[in-house]
């Protein structure tokens, strides 16, 4: 933080022996500056915030895939249930 004060409180030294074009130029470019930081910054948000609801859409089809996965794991318990029922009283008639 120093280090970035320093260099500031440099800039405006400097600056104040300079024409009042080149006033006007670092101004500008300043601003420019802080658009284009300020820009950066949104697309590291919109970029954040778009990841996040992707990753909540992968979430949610993982679970509707385990959940049929479970479903399916379920059919197939209750149907080897009923087949290992049924193969003794065949067996016995």
């Amino acid at each position: 933080m120093r280090i970035v004060t320093l260099a500031a409180f440099a800039a405006a030294l400097a600056l104040s022996a300079c024409s009042a074009k080149t006033k006007d130029s670092a101004a500008d470019t300043a601003s420019s500056a802080s658009t284009d930081i300020s820009g950066a910054a949104l697309d590291v948000h919109d970029a954040a915030s778009e990841g996040a609801e992707k990753t909540g859409a992968a979430i949610n089809r993982a679970e509707e895939a385990a959940d049929k996965l479970g479903a399916r794991i379920k059919q197939g318990a209750h149907e080897a249930k009923d087949t290992l029922k049924a193969e003794p009283s065949e067996k016995a008639h």
